[in-house]
């Protein structure tokens, strides 16, 4: 496969700021049907992720975003292969990675759109073997014993 992150990415990302407000995200997160955002610095790099899960736990709708934000990011450049922010996602347990060029968020990359590849890239099945062959084969390796046996 000859496919780089940024093929797969999603390029339109809600990011925010670490002085947003829980309330404000709830919104923004319920608005967009979204599942996280990226916490951005001024200068456009991620320094925090929201997710879905960081809503569980109820908070004042005026608490900062930096009260609550995971400040682990996991990021992979625009252009690498897809192989790696798979195993990104695998080994840290996480469902996104976010995608940058040269520091800033550029994109955001899910396990749903890593499963793309998968999806692009079908199979086919052979036809099962048919049942009377199966017999036939089974007698004769049966047969085939008892005539080495003599």
């Amino acid at each position: 496969m000859n496919v780089n992150i940024d093929e797969l990415m999603v390029r339109e990302v809600m990011t925010t700021t670490s002085r947003q407000t829980f309330g404000h995200l709830k919104t923004i997160l319920k608005k967009n049907r979204g599942s996280c955002i990226p916490v951005v610095n001024g200068e456009g790099e991620p320094v925090g992720m929201i997710s879905s899960a960081d809503f569980l736990q109820d908070r004042p709708d005026g608490t900062p975003v930096a009260k609550f934000m995971t400040e682990k990011v996991y990021t992979v450049p625009q252009y690498a292969d897809p192989s790696l922010a798979a195993r990104i996602m695998r080994n840290h347990h996480i469902h996104h990675v976010v995608v940058t060029d040269e520091k800033k968020v550029v994109g955001i990359l899910s396990a749903f759109d890593l499963l793309k590849l998968v999806e692009d890239h079908r199979f086919t099945m052979k036809n099962a073997p048919d049942v009377s062959k199966k017999k036939k084969s089974g007698k004769r390796r049966r047969d085939e014993l008892i005539e080495s046996d003599d």
